[in-house]
């Protein structure tokens, strides 16, 4: 709602917070379920690594917590499998790319007390003050690290100039130059002539990119920050095969409406394509997927 109807964002969000938020990590929501099933697909099965993003800017910011999260491949390297490509060896590609750090009493994540404090460091960013976003940024890097066990939050924190890295593809088809040059210090406006809308914007950009590694793997949420802020920025997919209904600059924007819709709900979901605007497709923008596209 915030670039849409900004005053009922503002609102709403003052109200949630001032009834009480997750502060804490043992308070962090999660389902603890018998066994996490996820690791059939990634221990087991070997059907799914780690996406080429978020290991690109982890590494590219000698992130402590990718150890902790991640499992390097056959030579040691945090390396992920790149959107868009076509996998023609599953062993190969098991041992090139990097998996994720799960077993069947890891916890199915719903919400971290990270993510919380991001959240409110964007909505002083937004609407309070400058003093507060930079402090709850930073207690936010500071609550991720502990929740995954990492060190040396402090100084990470305080980091002025490493950026996300390129990627190199180990099997050397799919290489690309990093979108990013975005750093982990939060930046302060307060030089004579700063120019102080870039400022915020890059530090709008710092918050959302922190809390899409804090996240780590919620993924429709990191697609949903994704598009309705611009960030984090991510490589296109390498191959486009939405036969041109999707921009290979700007990525999906939504799910198009399933077959079954058509025929058991016709009438309902006719009406729901009016509203979208736009063609039942990838490449069609939801009513708060809002902001001009970077």
């Amino acid at each position: 709602l915030s670039e849409v109807k900004p005053d009922v964002a503002r609102t709403k969000a003052a109200e949630a917070i001032a009834a009480g938020v997750i502060t804490a990590n043992a308070d962090n929501a999660a389902m603890h379920a018998a066994e996490n099933r996820t690791t059939l697909i990634y221990n087991d099965w070997g059907d799914h690594r780690v996406g080429a993003d978020i290991l690109c800017y982890m590494t590219g910011y000698e992130d402590p917590r990718l150890e902790k999260m991640f499992l390097p491949n056959d030579k040691g390297d945090y390396v992920g499998i790149r959107i868009g490509i076509d996998v023609t060896s599953k062993s190969q590609a098991q041992a090139k790319y990097s998996n994720m750090i799960v077993t069947s009493s890891t916890p199915y994540l719903w919400i971290n007390a990270a993510e919380v404090a991001f959240l409110k460091a964007a909505y002083e960013l937004r609407w309070g003050t400058k003093d507060a976003a930079k402090a709850l940024y930073e207690q936010a890097i500071r609550l991720s690290f502990e929740d995954k066990g990492a060190k040396d939050a402090d100084a990470y924190i305080a980091d002025k100039t490493r950026k996300p890295a390129a990627y190199n593809d180990p099997l050397g088809n799919y290489s690309a130059t990093a979108l990013s040059s975005i750093t982990i210090a939060w930046e302060d406006d307060s030089a004579e002539g700063a120019d102080k809308a870039a400022i915020k914007e890059r530090n709008l950009e710092r918050i959302i990119t922190q809390k899409w590694i804090a996240i780590f793997p919620l993924g429709v949420e990191a697609w949903s920050e994704h598009r309705r802020t611009g960030y984090p920025k991510l490589m296109p997919a390498k191959d486009n095969k939405s036969g041109g209904t999707v921009n290979s600059k700007y990525g999906m924007r939504r799910l198009p409406y399933p077959s079954e819709e058509y025929s058991e709900n016709r009438t309902n979901v006719e009406a729901a394509i009016t509203s979208l605007g736009g063609p039942d497709n990838g490449g069609t923008r939801t009513w708060w997927d809002c902001k001009p596209l970077n």
